[in-house]
């Protein structure tokens, strides 16, 4: 080394420039509340064909739910001694009480929607910690709760605009005959109730082998003309999940924000379609087309605003490839040979649970990670 080297001085960084801190150093432009506006963005679409065909009764349940969500949460925290305005203003209580409203069917009286703003706040939510700390999703922890706590409420239909007695094709399929002739005698629509598609499949009685007569088992609820109806919206179910169209945008809004793993809705979707193509092709009697499983229920909902959740969701690649076939395995179970005809939120809760090991076992190993032996 020469002399100039070791007589050069070393120069540190002064104390105001020297910063120390931890991890993570690069931070982006994200926040919760950018991100929870822009998947209220996303919902709008089907929130609005839910107010479209299920007309001011459903926007009554959707603005009353959220209200009681924020509620709820600012009640939560006054109780627990945390600041309620930074808590409040993050949307996440308000985007909860979104997804619970189109969870819910549009007739749901509103105590119910008090009752399941507290369950999903409180009993999900903020039991655990409070956001990003609850391994379930609180709007469907709601939903489930509610169902099973007043089933009668939670399977009452009421009919999309344009089922009319005589318009709508097959409308004796999801009409009783007392509500059918009331509709005839011009009675509206928001007099009558009405079954789902999923609901009129699960108590048609099955049809085993490959006959003519297990072909046209569900043909009257599964044909062309049907179909387009229940892409459009123009079925019974809940608020948010009967128009398709509406809900593609809103699922496609989340890709292009890059706020969901895209593979969740199409493994999803994909793993449905598979199961219930090959139940099909070999027991056409047993269970309707992939066709009619993907356009009815929640499916749609569930796959794209439900099952993406960050909380809830694994973190890797691999893991939310395994995350959605093992909701879409559940969903289609419980759809085919389950007491429920719907499945999708019993499914995801079930894999929520799994979560925490589907990431062990999914999860990259550290660079330099050598496995121990010996």
């Amino acid at each position: 080394m020469s002399e100039n080297e070791t007589n050069r001085d070393v120069m540190l960084p002064t104390g105001s420039k020297l910063v120390l801190s931890s991890s993570p150093h690069l931070h982006g432009a994200e926040n919760v509340r950018r991100i929870m506006y822009r998947v209220v963005l996303a919902l709008l679409p089907a929130a609005a064909a839910g107010v479209w065909f299920f007309g001011l009764q459903a926007l009554c349940v959707i603005l009353a739910t959220m209200i009681f969500c924020v509620g709820a949460e600012a009640l939560w925290c006054k109780l627990a001694g945390k600041p309620v305005a930074g808590t409040i203003s993050d949307c996440s209580a308000a985007l909860t009480g979104l997804l619970l409203a189109l969870n819910l069917p549009p007739g749901t009286p509103l105590w119910a929607c008090l009752i399941g703003a507290f369950l999903a706040i409180w009993l999900g939510k903020q039991v655990f910690g409070g956001l990003g700390n609850n391994p379930f999703n609180p709007a469907l922890v709601a939903r489930v709760g509610l169902l099973i706590a007043i089933p009668g409420i939670m399977t009452t239909w009421a009919p999309a605009t344009g089922m009319t007695a005589q318009g709508y094709p097959e409308a004796a399929e999801f009409y009783s005959p007392a509500a059918l002739a009331e509709l005839e005698a011009g009675k509206p629509l928001d007099s009558v109730t009405c079954a789902t598609p999923l609901g009129v499949a699960g108590t048609t009685k099955k049809v085993l082998g490959r006959t003519p007569e297990a072909e046209m088992n569900f043909s009257k609820i599964d044909n062309e003309a049907l179909l387009w109806r229940y892409f459009w919206g123009q079925k019974g179910g809940c608020i948010g999940e009967t128009s398709v169209i509406a809900l593609l945008i809103g699922g496609l809004l989340l890709i292009a924000f890059n706020l969901i793993n895209w593979r969740v809705p199409v493994c999803y979707i994909g793993t449905v379609a598979v199961i219930t193509g090959v139940v099909h092709w070999f027991l056409p009697g047993v269970t309707p087309t992939p066709l009619f499983h993907i356009l009815t229920g929640g499916l749609m909902l569930g796959a794209f605003f439900m099952a993406t959740d960050m909380v809830t969701s694994p973190i890797t690649g691999t893991g939310c490839v395994v995350f959605a076939i093992g909701c879409g395995v559940i969903t289609s179970v419980i759809r085919i040979w389950g007491n429920y005809p719907e499945g999708v939120s019993f499914s995801i809760l079930f894999m929520n649970a799994l979560v925490p090991l589907i990431d062990r076992w999914c999860g990259r190993r550290p660079f330099g990670y050598e496995v121990k032996r010996g």
